[in-house]
């Protein structure tokens, strides 16, 4: 007997994001080993607090570059074309289905306004790389490319 599958794009679930993303998952592991709210405090002086429209959390944006690296995505216009529709980077992202995602664009007129000419990006490099290195998730590989500021690291596979 031969199955087909019938039109079901419309249909509606009910489920969550936990549900969604694989407990094995990379992400997660990452997610339960490093704290990524020293942002917060790294870049509280390149914000204003009492004026202009609400930022996106910079702890996003962050994170995407990070999703970029780990996943060796070549331009942040792909990593946001991917994030629209892959659940684990969206629980990673702290992004529902529903709500938008960040314009690639975002990430570039962030970086030209706010983090350029700043150490914010070796900052929060050297703060990641120390907690993965306390929990052993690091290979002994370094990759970094100064040409366009991109720092990579490798978190090794762990069970």
């Amino acid at each position: 007997m031969i199955t087909i599958n019938k039109n079901i794009q419309s249909e509606i679930l009910m489920t969550t994001m936990e549900e969604l993303v694989p407990e094995d998952s990379l992400f997660r592991k990452i997610d339960k080993y490093i704290d990524f709210t020293f942002i917060y405090e790294e870049v509280k002086g390149l914000y204003c607090e009492n004026n202009g429209r609400p930022s996106i959390d910079p702890v996003v944006l962050f994170k995407l570059v990070f999703i970029q690296a780990i996943e060796g995505i070549k331009s942040m216009r792909q990593t946001c074309k991917k994030i629209k529709v892959d659940a684990e980077y969206r629980w990673f992202l702290g992004i529902p289905f529903g709500e938008e995602t960040p314009h690639f664009s975002t990430f570039s007129k962030n970086y030209e306004r706010r983090f350029k000419g700043t150490e914010v990006f070796e900052n929060i490099f050297i703060n990641i790389v120390n907690q993965a290195q306390k929990y052993g998730m690091l290979n002994d590989e370094f990759f970094m490319d100064s040409t366009h500021r991109n720092l990579l690291i490798k978190i090794k596979s762990f069970l």
